[in-house]
């Protein structure tokens, strides 16, 4: 019989497959209008980071695999498919938009200007709002001049416009400045509401910057470029170094995609290529309108157009004259934002800096709020004399710029700053703050499954545990001493974790085992289960250890929001659930016989989770919260309206309706609500 573990999904399809899920929901006639415009942003910006992150990978295995390299020609023809699977996408989102979106806003007389004629009754307006407004940030550039510099920036939207005076022709690149404005403008007449997108109001006002000169053309395009890449997270070195070699042969800044509207005339093409040396870049004919993530900033925001508001849940109950310190040392507490206010999150950093108590406070940043409170209150605690240590990574995608921005400020407060080592990522959300009185100290701390971050608390659903636990703190200072060494592991015993699972430690060897021990139950004719939910499964030892345990009949079942790689086979089901909140949380249990293990934490099960980042994952002792978290879990397994089952062919197929109806997130909140404190 062939091994099931030789069968997995790739890692790329599966998550352009995720991002299909996201575009349904704005399919779906259930989701209020407003939402199925947001869903809209959030594929496009899932897209537009898939060119950035994944696209140069795909096109140079295409390049590679002409080579004699098995590990690469197995892959040859992934670029083929998810082309034609983003094409197909991309069709399906133009769909939605012209004959869902548009029609329904309509309806509630807003009149979405796209692809049409700007209404004459409007054009002074809008001509008005070009010559005191966007005129202001437009920089023409004239690139059929050989001597002029220009290089397109990542996914910045420009216009090749061609103009002629007296018979000479000329070229000019026009930005739009949807970084310096608003994408949208909004205007009411005759009683009706107008959108117009900035793109249209340039491009009808382009004889007023070009005067005295015919528009011949004007076409608007933009360029993606590569981000950083991980490649050893997913290969073998010496196939990384071979793809990185040649994504390094690629020119001026390693551009993925050249996008462009319809009906761009081939030698426009042809000259924007050469000129701007694109020759490497995936030429896309998109629509007439890019970077449609701007619609994530749609100016109408009627709220009887988006889904209900639901209160944020005060919890525990606030009582002025009981510190938050005092309530977690009588026992843990879990918060589960976006449902629970994270008031409480920042009072424990706002309380362990201002009291007389506190002396020292350790915690790791990844991705912090751009006004951070949580930054403030450390910058407060240095103040106050507390001795104050931050591990910051600098390496946080996309949010490097951020990190070191706060990390200059804290420093020149006295914070002591700890940079990641270049080769290992700290993606742990862990927090000690260690107070004395007398001779007696008392440590309590925080565990999350996400950023300490008040912004993306309000959307993304995670779980923080303050614990007064010390054991797991002890643990949790060793690994912070540990740290301060900005130094790999050279030893996985080198801290022993009784508690804690820590990657670069013991996370892996810890939960093999654990799997491991529901395979031997299930050997001994005894009850045995797994439920897991994690963003991303693609590691393939522990998909190979879920396939072992479903073939000796452990029943698993699986949430997993975006990549997953493991078939869905006998004995394993898999869910996916996209809904208001973006689920984030990781939650692992184990049967156990009856005397279930709980864990939550940082760490998806991918390479660069397990083998290149410090990640902490931490049980849950109190029984009362697992019997929380167990409720939970049990609401997103009886999902029958957000949720889908992925099947064997990667395919989204909704959750059948037997019974009532569950919309698990809806549940969640209304339980958490009517708990009582």
């Amino acid at each position: 019989m062939q091994a099931i573990a030789t069968h997995m999904f790739d890692r790329d399809l599966s998550w352009l497959s995720f991002n299909e899920r996201v575009l349904l929901e704005a399919e779906r006639s259930a989701t209020p209008l407003l939402e199925k415009i947001k869903f809209l942003s959030i594929y496009s910006s899932n897209l537009d980071e898939f060119y950035r992150v994944r696209m140069p990978v795909l096109q140079a295995l295409k390049k590679l695999s002409k080579k004699e390299n098995n590990a690469i020609q197995q892959q040859d023809n992934l670029l083929k498919q998810a082309t034609e699977t983003i094409y197909r996408q991309q069709e399906m989102f133009g769909t939605i938009l012209k004959s869902i979106v548009l029609p329904q806003l309509k309806s509630y007389h807003i009149h979405f200007i796209y692809n049409e004629d700007i209404p004459k009754a409007l054009d002074d307006e809008l001509s008005n709002y070009f010559l005191s407004t966007i005129l202001a940030f437009i920089q023409p550039v004239e690139i059929s001049n050989p001597d002029t510099s220009f290089f397109p920036n990542n996914n910045q939207l420009y216009f090749l416009v061609n103009v002629e005076t007296e018979g000479n022709r000329a070229d000019y690149m026009v930005n739009i400045p949807s970084n310096e404005l608003s994408r949208f403008y909004e205007t009411r007449y005759d009683g009706e509401r107008y959108v117009f997108i900035i793109d249209d109001i340039i491009r009808n006002n382009l004889p007023l910057l070009f005067k005295n000169k015919q528009i011949k053309g004007c076409y608007s395009f933009k360029i993606t470029r590569n981000a950083e890449m991980e490649l050893e997270d997913e290969y073998n070195m010496d196939i990384a170094d071979l793809i990185e070699k040649q994504i390094q042969k690629r020119d001026l800044g390693l551009a993925t995609r050249f996008l462009h509207e319809p009906g761009v005339p081939q030698s426009a093409l042809v000259f924007l290529i050469q000129r701007l040396n694109l020759k490497h870049a995936n030429v896309v004919e998109g629509g007439r309108y890019h970077n449609l993530k701007d619609l994530a900033d749609f100016p109408i925001k009627d709220a009887d157009l988006s889904n209900e508001k639901w209160p944020k849940i005060a919890y525990p109950c606030f009582k002025k004259e009981i510190t938050l310190h005092q309530q977690i040392t009588e026992k843990d507490l879990l918060f589960n934002p976006p449902y629970q206010s994270y008031d409480s999150i920042l009072r424990f950093f706002n309380e362990a800096a201002t009291d007389e108590l506190t002396t020292e406070i350790y915690t790791t940043l990844y991705r912090v709020a751009s006004n951070s409170k949580i930054v403030n209150a450390l910058i407060t605690a240095a103040k106050n004399g507390k001795k104050v240590t931050v591990l910051v990574e600098l390496k946080a995608r996309f949010d490097e710029a951020n990190n070191i921005k706060w990390s200059k400020k804290m420093k020149a407060a006295g914070v002591e700053i700890i940079y990641s080592v270049t080769a290992l990522k700290v993606h742990a959300k862990v927090a000690l703050v260690k107070r004395k009185q007398g001779i007696r100290t008392q440590n309590t701390g925080l565990f999350a499954t996400g950023n300490f971050n008040e912004t993306t608390a309000n959307f993304y659903t995670d779980h923080i545990l303050m614990t007064a636990h010390q054991g797991m703190l002890r643990e949790l200072e060793l690994l912070f001493l540990f740290l301060a060494r900005r130094e790999k592991p050279s030893d996985p015993n080198l801290i022993a974790f009784n508690h804690l699972l820590v990657a670069q430690f013991n996370l892996q060897s810890r939960f093999l085992a654990l799997i491991q021990r529901e395979i031997e139950f299930a050997h001994s004719g005894l009850s045995a289960a797994i439920t897991i939910k994690l963003n991303n499964l693609e590691e393939e030892v522990m998909i190979n250890k879920l396939y072992e345990a479903a073939r000796a009949g452990v029943k698993i079942q699986l949430i997993i929001r975006g990549i997953c790689r493991l078939i869905p086979t006998e004995n394993i089901n898999v869910r996916r659930i996209v809904d208001r909140y973006l689920e984030h949380g990781r939650i692992f249990l184990f049967h156990n016989n009856g005397n279930a293990e709980m864990f939550l934490g940082s760490a998806d099960w991918m390479s660069r989770n397990i083998y290149r980042r410090i990640e902490v994952c931490f049980p849950i002792l109190n029984e009362e919260i697992k019997t929380e978290l167990k409720k939970l879990l049990s609401f997103q397994l009886q999902d029958n309206v957000q949720a889908v089952y992925i099947d064997d062919e990667m395919n989204n197929i909704p959750v059948p309706v037997k019974g009532d109806l569950v919309q698990s997130q809806y549940a969640i909140y209304q339980y958490l609500k009517n708990k009582p404190q």
